[in-house]
């Protein structure tokens, strides 16, 4: 199809389309620049967007690694079914996903709902159930003790809806989308607007801004099961680094402090006047820091 964002038509001609159990999913298989010398890194999305968050900084991520990204079910380029979804089938299909790549050991990289999805990973791990070897972990902004996020006014809207397609008529369109990803900026007046636009383009394919009430419950299910997500987040050996936008109105910076209580030995990088998306709002300081964090 035409897009209306060259960078949008650039990251998907980058990508393929993979049938990841029984649904269409986009996958990003970037080899390394240079000699590949460390893990691949493993990169996941958080919601309402796409893998093509990080497409600012997937060219620093390369450097000696081979980056390994995907569209989640109901998201961005991948299939988005009027159905239910589960952080559980979304796992799966990561899992399905490394497999097809032939990935035995692996780094993480998770923004948002991502670091709901790493932590089924991790506790799948930790339960033998999932066999790759997690490395290394770098966790960016993310409601990961969700009393203490403050969730917006249309997360609330959402969330207040029923878990089902919506329905035509009600005021959700690609502006209402794109004036809530700005608006979790530290600074929404200053948001690149071609930047935001084509975040907003690829939440509406496939009438993705109509699946939202049902891709959204993921936030009931890590309510429910946060000693499960969160607790593996916090007790997994591996490295961790945490990377946090100061000025994240919904995964307040607080929670970084109480993650660093349940972990002392993570290294911590608090980046001031950036806000929910790092690597969006400062893509070279977020590079950076993600680079120091995976050592």
């Amino acid at each position: 199809m035409g897009w209306e964002s060259a960078a949008v038509a650039a990251w998907e001609a980058a990508g393929r389309r993979r049938r990841l159990c029984g649904w269409e999913i986009f996958t990003v298989d970037l080899p390394a620049h240079g000699p590949e010398q460390h893990e691949p890194l493993l990169v996941l999305h958080g919601f309402p967007t796409c893998s093509f968050d990080f497409h600012l900084v997937a060219e620093e991520l390369r450097a000696g690694r081979r980056v390994l990204l995907l569209d989640m079910l109901g998201y961005g380029l991948s299939e988005k079914p009027d159905r239910r979804y589960s952080l559980r089938e979304q796992a799966d299909i990561v899992e399905a996903f490394v497999a097809e790549a032939a990935v035995g050991e692996l780094a993480l990289l998770t923004h948002d709902m991502g670091d709901t999805v790493g932590g089924e990973l991790l506790a799948r791990q930790a339960e033998g159930a999932w066999s790759v070897s997690v490395t290394r972990r770098v966790l960016l902004n993310g409601s990961i003790y969700l009393q203490m996020a403050q969730l917006s006014a249309g997360q609330q809207f959402l969330l207040g809806l029923p878990d089902e397609w919506l329905a035509d008529g009600l005021p959700l369109d690609g502006a209402a989308v794109a004036a809530g990803v700005a608006a979790t900026f530290a600074d929404p007046g200053s948001a690149d607007p071609g930047e935001v636009a084509a975040v907003a383009e690829l939440v509406a394919h496939r009438q993705g801004e109509r699946a939202l009430p049902r891709t959204i419950r993921y936030i009931e299910e890590r309510r429910r099961e946060e000693q499960r997500f969160t607790g593996a987040i916090e007790r997994h050996p591996s490295p961790l680094a945490v990377v946090w936008g100061a000025e994240d109105p919904i995964a307040v910076v607080g929670m970084v402090d109480r993650l660093r209580a349940a972990r002392p030995d993570a290294s911590v990088r608090v980046l001031e006047g950036i806000g929910h998306y790092p690597m969006i709002e400062a893509p070279a300081a977020l590079a950076a820091a993600a680079i120091e964090g995976l050592g």
